[in-house]
């Protein structure tokens, strides 16, 4: 299950990168590390890993790299060999399984489109974005990857997400929830008001609205939204976390007593941020092209890049495509005029 690797993708790139992809090696997942050889040798030297040498890591020469203010349709005509493209059609000829980028989302998803394709019945690809919450894992979908959405769009993320957290997290009847700046079916814009009615429609576990402040309770196991809305709610939940992590912290150790609530409990802390830390996910699937594509943060540390290329070739070895394949083809009824997905901003 050798999983393609954009060398060149994400804030530390490629650094942090060939580090997670060095340390996935040594977790049992053979990589092709595609960007700029003479970059990625270099940061091979300096870990001491030779490409080649056992075939767990091996090299894909792509010069071009896509920046992150960079519009996303650069990969379709003046970038045609950046490495997130170059990676994808390593995938098409079959030297990898999937791909794991850290790199910049709109190219990615606007590449995975061209390469891959869509599956069929889907009209827009969408992000799941693992959340904890109270009660074990959500996943919210869209991400990131679909800026501007119609109601159609969002019952195809909530039947690709329910499908997902099946396949990825056991859930055997998982519910959805669409979210809204209210529980009322009448709250929220009018893509979200025609949305809310389709999915009661949809045969799906649906629940109704979600508010945002409930996301983390756990009450629906797919969230549903568009993928500027869903971008910001991630961002946001990631900056809070943080945000609350430093003022503990710092609260706790500004006096004598608070210093030993924080050496007492400690080892909780620890667990909290683990439990709310992206690293730990690595990677969001992007889920309705036909192929496997995994898209990591863009300030992935090389823990985060290391559990997203280990998550890919986990869902490549369950054959995630393949099922997820079979279950929205029966689901998921395209647009009688279906177009190309319009280029994401995230």
């Amino acid at each position: 299950m050798r999983i393609a690797v954009d060398a060149m993708g994400g804030d530390h790139a490629p650094r942090s990168v060939v580090e997670g992809a060095v340390d996935a090696v040594g977790r049992g997942v053979p990589v092709l590390l595609v960007g700029r050889r003479p970059d990625i040798e270099s940061e091979l030297a300096r870990l001491d890993a030779v490409p080649g040498s056992t075939h767990d890591i091996l090299l894909l020469d792509a010069d071009e790299v896509v920046a992150m203010d960079e519009a996303s349709t650069t990969v379709l005509r003046s970038k045609r060999a950046a490495s997130i493209r170059v990676a994808l059609e390593a995938v098409t000829r079959g030297e990898a399984a999937g791909v794991f980028s850290a790199g910049h989302t709109g190219a990615t998803m606007v590449a995975a489109h061209a390469v891959f394709g869509r599956l069929p019945g889907v009209d827009r690809p969408g992000l799941a974005a693992p959340i904890p919450t109270e009660r074990g894992t959500a996943v919210l979908v869209d991400a990131g990857a679909t800026i501007e959405c119609r109601p159609q769009h969002l019952v195809q993320f909530a039947m690709m997400g329910a499908a997902y957290a099946r396949l990825a997290f056991n859930l055997e009847s998982p519910t959805v929830g669409l979210l809204s700046i209210g529980e009322e079916a009448t709250k929220g814009t009018d893509l979200v008001r025609e949305a809310h009615r389709l999915l009661k429609e949809s045969g799906l576990r649906f629940t109704g609205n979600v508010e945002a402040r409930d996301v983390f309770r756990g009450e629906a196991d797919v969230i549903v939204c568009d993928g500027f809305t869903g971008n910001i709610a991630l961002k946001v939940s990631e900056g809070v976390v943080d945000a609350l992590d430093r003022m503990l912290t710092d609260a706790l150790r500004s006096t004598l007593q608070g210093q030993l609530g924080y050496l007492l409990s400690r080892g909780a802390f620890a667990d909290f941020r683990r439990r709310m830390d992206p690293a730990e996910y690595g990677a969001a699937p992007l889920l309705g092209v036909n192929g496997l594509c995994m898209v990591g943060h863009g300030r992935s540390s090389s823990h985060a890049v290391s559990n997203g290329i280990v998550k890919t070739a986990d869902l490549a070895r369950c054959g995630l495509l393949e099922r997820l394949a079979r279950e929205v083809a029966d689901s998921c009824q395209p647009e009688a005029t279906a177009d190309a997905p319009a280029a994401p901003g995230a």
